[in-house]
C-alpha cells in the first residue's frame, strides 16, 4: 500500500455538493476583494461537483471573495435537458438562492442549467453584467465574456475562448490526509496491489453494455490471481443493472462500494489518497483527471460507442479535426478559418471528445489504455490554471 503520497499543491471547495447558498459573509465582503477587483462578483453553481470545483479553485488563485448562490433544479429539469436560452424557468426557485438586483458586475459559472440563469441575469442587468463560463457553452456563445474550455471540448478558436489542457478541478490535500487516517487501516489488510476501479456509466456516444461490464470484471479477475485487491467504486451514473451484473460476475476477492445518495462510508477519497493504480472508465473525465493530478499509475477503460454513437463519433473527430489544427503554419491557419466558417453557418457545432483527453494523457506519459502498461512514475501533468486566471485578470482590466 503506498504510504508517500505528495499531495500537489491544489485548492477545494466547500459544502455537500461544493456550492453554498448564498451567506452574508460572502455579501459582506463582495466589493473588497482586492485592486484588481470587478466589484461584485457571483458564482452561480449547479449540483454537480466537479464542475463546481473548477469555478471555485479559479476564484481563489483569482483571490477574490464572491458571492455563492447554489441553484436547484425543478423536475423534470433535474436530470432533463431544459431548452438553452436566458431563463428561470428550470430553477426551483424556493430552494434556490435568490437572484435580484443589485445585479453583479461578474457571473462565473459552470454548465448548462447555471449558464442559463448567467445569461438571464445579464439580460435584467442590460447588458451590464460580464459573465465567465467554465466548460462548453451550450448556445450563445458570443453573449459571454470569456468561455474557458479544456481539451474535450472542440470548438474553434474565437476571440472569446480560452484554451486550455486538463480541466482546472483537482482533489483536496487535506481532504485525501483525512481520508487517509480513516481508510489507511482498512486498505493495509488487504492484500496488495490495492487497484482501484472508479466506474462511470454511460454518456453520450458511448454505452456501458453487457460486454463492457464482462471487461471491466476480467480486470477484476486479472489483479485477484496477480494476487492483489480490485477495489471497485461506483459512481452516481453507473446504472442499477451495470452495478448488479458487476456483483454477479467479480472475483471473490474484490471489494464493491455501490455508491447511493445517502452513502456515509464512500471510500473515493480514500482510494484516490492511497491506491497503488487505478482503472477508470473513460467516460469520467473528472475521476481521471483527479487520478492524473496525484502521479498514480492510471489505465483508462475505454467504453464502447454505442448505436448512433458510432456514427456521431465520426462528427466528434471531423470537429476535432477541424477546429484544433495542431500548430500555426499555413495549412493549420487555413484549416482554423475553415473551421470558423463551418461554425459560423453552423454546418458543424461544437461538441465534446472525450478521447481527446485520453490521448493527452497517453501522449505525456500519464496513462496508458487498458492492456498496455501504465506509466509507473508519471509526470506531474499539465496545468493551465495560471493561464485562466491572467486571461480573467485581462477580461477585468479591459473596462
Amino acid at each position: 500500500m503506498r504510504r508517500d503520497r505528495q499531495a500537489p499543491n491544489v485548492l477545494w471547495w466547500g459544502g455537500p455538493n461544493g456550492a453554498a447558498m448564498i451567506d452574508s459573509d460572502d455579501a459582506a465582503r463582495a466589493d473588497t476583494a482586492g485592486p484588481d477587483s470587478p466589484g461584485s462578483v457571483w458564482l452561480l453553481l449547479g449540483d454537480k461537483r466537479g464542475d463546481n470545483a473548477q469555478v471555485e479553485i479559479l476564484i481563489e488563485a483569482l483571490g477574490w471573495r464572491p458571492e455563492r448562490r447554489h441553484l436547484e433544479m425543478r423536475p423534470p429539469f433535474d436530470t432533463a435537458k431544459p431548452r438553452y436560452r436566458p431563463s428561470l424557468a428550470h430553477l426551483d426557485t424556493a430552494r434556490s438562492a435568490p437572484l435580484v438586483p443589485p445585479w453583479p458586475d461578474l457571473i462565473v459559472t459552470v454548465g448548462r442549467r447555471p449558464s442559463m440563469a448567467a445569461l438571464w441575469v445579464r439580460e435584467q442587468s442590460g447588458g451590464r453584467t460580464r459573465i465567465v463560463l467554465l466548460g462548453k457553452p451550450s448556445g450563445y456563445l458570443r453573449h459571454f465574456d470569456l468561455v474557458i474550455v479544456s481539451g474535450e471540448v472542440q470548438i474553434p478558436g474565437y476571440p472569446n475562448v480560452l484554451k486550455i489542457g486538463l480541466p482546472l478541478m483537482r482533489p483536496d490535500p487535506d481532504a485525501l490526509a483525512r481520508a487517509a487516517e480513516t481508510w489507511g487501516p482498512r486498505f493495509t489488510a488487504l492484500p496488495g496491489p490495492v487497484v482501484a476501479f472508479l466506474v462511470g456509466g454511460p454518456t453520450h456516444p458511448f454505452a456501458f453494455d453487457a460486454a463492457a461490464v464482462a471487461r471491466l470484471a476480467g480486470e477484476a479477475h486479472r489483479v485477484a490471481q496477480g494476487g492483489g485487491t480490485p477495489y471497485l467504486s461506483t459512481s452516481r451514473r453507473t446504472p442499477a443493472p451495470v452495478v448488479e451484473s458487476l456483483r454477479n460476475a467479480l472475483p471473490e476477492a474484490a471489494r464493491l462500494f455501490e455508491w447511493s445518495a445517502d452513502a456515509r462510508d464512500n471510500p473515493y477519497l480514500g482510494l484516490l489518497g492511497l491506491a497503488d493504480a487505478f482503472v477508470v472508465t473513460g467516460d469520467s473525465l473528472s475521476m481521471i483527471v483527479e487520478v492524473a493530478r496525484g502521479g498514480r499509475p492510471l489505465s483508462v477503460f475505454p467504453l464502447p460507442l454505442g448505436g448512433w454513437g458510432r456514427v456521431d463519433q465520426y462528427r466528434r473527430r471531423l470537429a476535432r479535426w477541424l477546429f484544433a489544427p495542431p500548430g500555426a503554419d499555413a495549412t493549420d491557419r487555413f484549416r482554423a478559418g475553415v473551421g470558423r466558417a463551418v461554425h459560423r453557418v453552423g454546418l458543424l457545432g461544437h461538441t465534446r471528445d472525450f478521447t481527446a483527453i485520453h490521448d493527452m494523457l497517453y501522449d505525456h506519459g500519464l496513462a496508458a489504455p487498458v492492456g498496455a502498461a501504465p506509466p509507473t512514475a508519471p509526470p506531474a501533468p499539465p496545468d493551465d490554471l495560471g493561464a485562466a486566471v491572467a486571461r480573467v485578470r485581462s477580461l477585468v482590466a479591459e473596462r
